[in-house]
């Protein structure tokens, strides 16, 4: 004969076992007193489900794609060379001073009668080349400070980041502006180092804050009771984990980059040569014409909002996605 308590303990154990398996995501509550297998998911593919479904996301995603499609193809979508003057002979200073549409060329033509739309879409390339190199030099400049500063303790801390705080007390645009100055003649690569040295310090406070929770956590902890060297630790265990939130930070820097170096650009401190158009240079070039044809400014001004929108969207969605606190 079966003993009624011997059984309702053993039921009872079942139970406990199904409730603390369902804290490591395996099992999952389907209705009341039912329990059911769920598979557990990694935060990669957790934050991938949310970022799919999240329309603000999909919007910076759109935008992002579509502009590195057009700057990587920008010489074989633009109907005309950028550098040609097509409608030089249209071109009249007193009466004419910018050629307006015309069949094959939608959006007219600027004051030496080169294609206004071609223009626009190589632009694209030479910012996406400008944003793009501006953020890989400055997180590769923060990475180094950032685990020199982190993976170490005392004066080397210290002083790195004593030097961090000096240059995010300047203003970026500022600081920029005046590294930009300081070359003897300005070039697309003086705005490049310009814009990735002010960028520095941010990948580089992040990325030793990020470090100094891994310094505190478990696995590090075990690790160094292992007795394992601490170059392996720092290399294997906590940059690694750190790198999360630096590389959305460097989609979010992108924008910042795009939109700096378009600044620097309308202020004459970019590529001086205007055989290859860039939105900023293009915006600047306008400004004498802004009354009688405004559309110069507008479209170059408009590509730029749009494009650094979209960069924001996508790592500010990135951000909320990965981080651990937001899951639900």
């Amino acid at each position: 004969m079966t003993n009624p308590l011997k059984k309702y303990g053993d039921a009872r154990k079942e139970r406990i076992d199904q409730l603390a398996a369902m804290s490591d995501g395996s099992v999952a509550v389907a209705d009341a007193g039912t329990i059911e297998e769920a598979p557990g998911v990694s935060l990669i593919a957790s934050a991938w489900r949310r970022l799919r479904r999240n329309p603000v996301f999909l919007t910076g995603l759109t935008i992002t794609t579509l502009f590195i499609f057009l700057a990587v193809f920008a010489r074989v979508i633009a109907p005309h060379d950028p550098a040609i003057g097509y409608l030089l002979d249209k071109v009249r200073p007193q009466s004419n001073p910018i050629p307006g549409p015309e069949p094959g060329f939608p959006l007219g033509a600027d004051n030496v009668g080169r294609d206004f739309f071609s223009r626009l879409i190589v632009g694209s390339q030479q910012t996406l080349i400008v944003g793009v190199f501006a953020t890989l030099f400055g997180l590769t400049g923060g990475l180094i400070l950032g685990i020199l500063a982190g993976a170490t303790s005392g004066w080397v801390d210290s002083l790195v980041m004593r030097a961090v705080d000096v240059m995010l007390s300047i203003p970026s645009l500022l600081l920029a502006l005046s590294i930009s100055a300081l070359a003897p003649r300005p070039s697309q690569w003086t705005l490049i180092i310009a814009i990735a040295t002010v960028q520095v310090p941010v990948f580089a406070r992040l990325l030793r804050g990020t470090m100094l929770q891994q310094r505190s956590s478990d696995h590090v902890l075990a690790a160094r009771a292992l007795g394992i060297k601490r170059s392996s630790i720092v290399f294997r265990h906590m940059v690694p984990n750190a790198l999360g939130p630096v590389i959305v930070q460097a989609t979010i820097v992108l924008a910042t980059s795009i939109i700096d170096a378009a600044a620097l650009s309308f202020l004459g401190l970019g590529n001086p040569d205007d055989r290859q158009p860039e939105w900023g240079q293009m915006l600047g070039q306008a400004q004498q014409f802004i009354y009688d044809d405004p559309h110069l400014a507008f479209y170059p001004a408009a590509c730029i909002i749009v494009v650094a929108l979209g960069f924001t969207l996508m790592g500010e969605s990135l951000r909320e996605a990965l981080d651990p606190k937001s899951r639900r």
